[in-house]
């Protein structure tokens, strides 16, 4: 990775209520607004998948330097409300659910585990560190 620190993705619309975030790696994820069936994931969903994937992959790379998991899940839980401060999410919570092999390379993980969660969700993990300190969001159109 550079050393920029500004990070950029791009939202196209490709439909009612569906639309592709494209990274400038060229990765992309289809989401959309939860219209009729849809199972796309939807704007609320993808800042709690960010969260929890964050903390995850945090947790991930400290631990299984001593031995992969057996199981590996993170829920990230909140409560949609809209109030005089508008639409927001509210009592969000994230829990780790991971299990390591028995034998000293597992006892060395689960030791680490609750370090590395705390570390991750005080430190390290940016998403939910921005949700947490809160960030200023400006917004702008641009002349077509």
């Amino acid at each position: 990775m550079s050393d920029n620190p500004q990070r950029l993705v791009t939202v196209d619309r490709t439909g009612p209520g569906r639309f592709t975030v494209t990274n400038t790696r060229g990765g992309t994820i289809d989401f959309g607004t939860a219209v009729g069936d849809s199972t796309e994931f939807t704007p609320v969903e993808l800042l709690l998948a960010a969260i929890g994937g964050c903390t995850a992959a945090d947790v991930d790379v400290a631990t299984t330097r001593h031995t992969e998991p057996d199981g590996f899940t993170v829920t990230v839980t909140g409560n949609k409300v809209s109030d005089d401060l508008g639409n927001r999410m509210t009592d969000l919570a994230v829990t780790f659910s991971v299990t390591f092999p028995e034998g000293e390379a597992g006892d060395r993980a689960r030791a680490i585990l609750p370090r590395a969660v705390t570390v991750s969700h005080e430190r390290l993990c940016t998403v939910s560190r921005t949700v947490e300190t809160g960030t200023p969001v400006t917004t702008t159109i641009k002349d077509a």
